[in-house]
């Protein structure tokens, strides 16, 4: 049987309600997966509310900011007489905190954090007060926020490889969902999910890291950044799987649905890992000795 045949012999077999069911399963999967890295990772704003003199406040404090401009940490003044201070220092340095007594804003208190170079680091506290006593913020005396300021990304090269990689994941879920349950779409998914990421990941990923930290990869070999080397991981996984399937239907596809399914598998992994997790870091040590900003920049531990 040629090729062309077995193609339409296996379509044939296949009820057009279950690629539509696999569809929305592939969506589901990959939203899921989005969703849970966007509110896991370590840019992801400090949310939470806290009682203060009977009265309840919900915040929103910044863990990532661009480094043309001061970072805004606000809290809500509610109706209740309430002041605020901001306690910051660079990250990581056992330098003494600075104080800043925030002001009064329409509905807000709002103390400023100094723009750092990008990949710079500077961890805060609040301390909020009122008719029924002070409140730190975050409470344990032992933790503080942590924010990292990033050159700015023009939007034209950022949502491209926003878009790029989630349609990858998505392709690359309907692909494995294929292999499961031997739909002949499986192939032609896998490609265009390598494609997808080959562009998304290493073609327009280098070119945000390079506006945002001032380097175009500090993966393997060059270093040890997560977010660079999780990429490489997901598009050589995803290189041997389409290597495997070749590009027409083989008469045994078993070896080549397991690598789909381990591609995609590799893949939600990645995807679950928190982005910029040890990622790039300014160290300050070096930038105070004289090294341009560029220079000292690190993977953060």
């Amino acid at each position: 049987m040629s090729a062309n045949a077995r193609r339409e012999d296996v379509a044939s077999r296949t009820p057009r309600w279950a690629g539509a069911l696999l569809w929305v399963l592939a969506v589901v999967l990959m939203m899921t997966s989005a969703v849970y890295q966007r509110r896991t990772g370590p840019t992801y704003p400090l949310r939470g509310t806290v009682a203060i003199s009977g009265a309840t406040h919900s915040y929103k404090f910044l863990r990532s900011n661009n480094s043309t401009h001061d970072a805004r940490v606000e809290f809500p003044r509610g109706t209740g007489e309430i002041d605020g201070r901001l306690f910051y220092k660079r990250y990581p340095t056992a330098e003494p905190f600075t104080e800043v007594l925030m002001v009064a804003e329409e509905d807000q208190l709002v103390g400023l954090l100094p723009a750092q170079p990008p990949a710079g680091k500077l961890e805060y506290y609040v301390q909020i007060g009122g008719p029924g006593g002070t409140v730190r913020i975050p409470e344990d005396p032992a933790e503080n926020v942590i924010i990292r300021f990033k050159g700015a990304v023009p939007a034209a090269v950022l949502v491209p490889h926003i878009l790029f990689m989630f349609f990858s994941m998505l392709i690359g879920m309907r692909a494995a969902l294929g292999a499961i349950f031997a739909q002949d779409t499986m192939r032609r998914y896998a490609w265009i999910a390598l494609i997808g990421i080959s562009v998304g990941g290493m073609m327009l990923g280098p070119i945000v890291q390079k506006f945002a930290f001032g380097a175009f990869w500090t993966g393997f070999p060059f270093g040890f950044d997560l977010t660079d080397n999780k990429t490489l991981i997901m598009w050589t996984v995803w290189v041997v799987a389409c290597l495997v399937i070749g590009r027409s239907p083989r008469k045994d596809e078993r070896l080549g649905r397991l690598a789909v399914v381990l591609a995609a598998l590799v893949m939600t992994v990645v995807f679950l890992i928190p982005h910029s997790m040890r990622g790039s870091e300014l160290d300050y040590d070096q930038l105070d000795r004289g090294a341009s900003p560029t220079e000292a920049v690190t993977t953060a531990e």
